[in-house]
C-alpha cells in the first residue's frame, strides 16, 4: 500500500539492555556496495549504524533507520608473515581472527577476556585487555580502510591520512564504515597462567610490584568480602603444562558459568543471600597454574548475562577508587552479585582512547541481568569522574559531550575530522549525539 512505512526489524545487544528497530537491513558484500549504500542514505537524508556482535552495553550501535551488518563483507585476507601484518575484513570476529593468526604462526600481542566482538567493534570502542606494557587493541592497528559519510573510500595509515587514522582507531563508528583493518601482530606465543585467591589489602599493597613483574595482571574483588582472585599471565617458551580438559570444564564452564548462573538466579530471587554467595564464590575459585596458546588463555567463555560500567583512571587512583566503591556497595539498598574486575594498561596516543596520554587502571563493575544497577553505577561514576576517569565507550555511563571533552586533549581534533568526513551526520544516532555532540 502506498505510503505504508516499512516494517521495523528488531535488534538486541548481547546483554539485552539495548533494543532497536531499524527499517532497513544492509548486508553489503563488498566495499563498493558499502559506498553505494552510504551515498544512497545520504541522498535520502537517512542514517546508518553498523552493528557488530552486540557486545557493547551502550546504545552506540542502535539504528532507527538503516542498520548495516558486515558479516558478509569480503575484502579478502592478506597475511604478511615476515612483516607480521595481517589485513582482514572489519566484520571478522576476534575468534576467527585468532584462529587465522594461529595458522600462520602469529598472534595479537594482547586480548580482552572475550573474543566474540568483531574487529571493527572491538577497536571502535577501545576494547582492551590488561598488561602494563600494552594499550588497548586499537594500538595494534597499522591501517584502516573506511567509507566516509560522503561515500568516499579512504585508505588511512601513517603515510596516508594520518590524522584520520589517529581518529579512526577509536571512533565509535562516527567517522565512517570500517571495511578493512590492518593489524600488527607478533609471533605466536604461549602463556603461563597463575590464578590464586588472596586478601584484598595484601594485593593492593603489592600492585606496583605485581604489575611490574608480570606481563599481564588483573584481579577480581568479591563484594562484601576482603578477598580477591588474582590472575597473572606471562610468556613462556613451551606449552608444557596444559590445562586438562576436565579441569578446564570444571572451572571455566561448570563453576564460572553453570554454577555461577544458578547462584546469580538465587541471589536475584533472595537478595539477602548475596553476601554469602559472594563469600562462597571467593572461596570456590582455588589456585591453578597452566599453559596454553595465548588467545585461549586470554579469552574465556562468558554465558552469564550482565550489564557493565567500566572506567579508566590514573593508576595512582586505584586505592581511593576501590575504597569508595566498597563503601558504595555496602550502602546500596540492593545487593551486588558480580565481582569487580581490575585491569591495567599502558598509555597510548589515540585521540579518543581511554588510555590517551597516561598509564591506566580500569575498574569494571557489573550487575546480573534483571537486578537494579543504576544507583550503583551512577554513584561509582561520580567517584570515577572526580578522579579524572574516562568511561569505556562500550560500557554503560551517563557522561555527555560537555563533560567528556575536557577529559580528552585531542577532542577538538576528533570533532574536526568528523565534521570533514561525515558533514551530514549519516553515521549518528541519539547516543552519539549525546556523547560526541550535535
Amino acid at each position: 500500500m502506498a505510503g505504508t512505512a516499512p516494517p521495523a526489524v528488531p535488534w538486541s545487544n548481547w546483554a539485552g539492555n539495548q533494543q532497536g528497530s531499524a527499517t532497513t537491513i544492509l548486508r553489503p558484500r563488498s566495499t563498493v556496495e558499502v559506498a553505494e549504500a552510504v551515498r544512497a542514505a545520504r541522498a535520502a537524508g537517512g542514517r546508518i549504524r553498523v552493528a557488530g556482535s552486540g557486545h557493547s552495553f551502550t546504545a552506540v550501535a542502535l539504528a532507527d533507520d538503516r542498520r548495516m551488518d558486515l558479516a558478509d563483507l569480503d575484502t579478502g585476507v592478506r597475511v604478511d608473515a615476515e612483516r607480521r601484518l595481517v589485513t582482514v575484513p572489519a566484520g571478522m570476529t576476534l575468534h576467527a581472527l585468532n584462529d587465522l593468526l594461529a595458522r600462520h604462526g602469529l598472534a595479537l600481542p594482547n586480548l580482552g577476556d572475550i573474543d566474540a566482538q568483531t574487529v571493527a567493534g572491538a577497536i571502535s570502542t577501545g576494547t582492551h585487555g590488561t598488561g602494563a606494557a600494552y594499550g588497548c587493541l586499537s594500538t595494534f592497528v597499522e591501517a584502516v580502510t573506511l567509507v566516509t559519510g560522503t561515500g568516499e573510500v579512504l585508505r588511512c595509515s601513517a603515510e596516508e591520512h594520518p590524522d584520520v587514522l589517529a581518529a579512526a582507531r577509536v571512533s565509535l563508528g562516527a567517522l565512517g564504515v570500517l571495511v578493512e583493518v590492518t593489524l600488527r601482530c607478533v609471533d605466536a606465543f604461549v602463556l603461563h597462567a597463575h590464578e590464586r585467591p588472596a586478601p584484598l589489602d595484601a594485593v593492593l599493597a603489592e600492585v606496583p610490584d605485581l604489575v611490574e613483574a608480570h606481563d599481564h595482571v588483573e584481579f577480581y574483588w568479591f563484594p562484601y568480602t576482603a578477598r580477591v582472585q588474582v590472575k597473572t599471565n606471562d610468556r613462556v617458551p613451551a606449552d608444557d603444562r596444559p590445562l586438562s580438559r576436565l579441569r578446564g570444564w570444571l572451572d571455566d564452564d561448570f563453576l564460572a558459568n553453570t554454577v555461577f548462573a544458578g547462584a546469580c538466579r538465587l541471589g536475584r530471587a533472595v537478595p539477602g543471600l548475596a553476601p554469602t554467595i559472594s563469600a562462597i564464590s571467593a572461596r570456590a575459585l582455588t589456585e591453578r597454574r597452566y599453559t596454553g596458546r595465548s588467545d585461549t588463555v586470554f579469552c574465556t567463555p562468558r554465558r552469564v548475562r550482565f550489564v557493565e560500567m567500566e572506567y579508566g583512571l590514573p593508576r595512582a587512583a586505584l586505592g581511593e577508587a576501590l575504597g569508595a566503591l566498597r563503601r558504595i556497595v555496602d550502602g546500596l539498598p540492593f545487593r551486588v552479585l558480580f565481582p569487580v574486575e581490575v585491569r591495567f594498561t599502558a598509555a597510548d596516543d589515540i585521540w579518543l582512547s581511554h588510555g590517551y596520554g597516561r598509564d591506566s587502571v580500569y575498574l569494571a563493575i557489573h550487575q546480573y541481568v534483571g537486578m537494579p544497577y543504576e544507583p550503583y553505577f551512577s554513584a561509582f561514576e561520580q567517584v570515577a569522574a572526580g578522579l579524572g576517569g574516562r568511561p569505556h565507550w562500550g560500557k554503560l555511563h551517563w557522561r555527555d559531550a560537555a563533560t567528556l571533552a575536557p577529559a580528552y586533549p585531542r577532542w577538538a581534533d576528533f570533532r574536526a575530522v568528523r565534521d570533514r568526513l561525515d558533514p551530514d551526520r549519516v553515521f549518528t544516532n541519539p547516543h552519539l549525539t549525546r556523547v560526541l555532540g550535535a
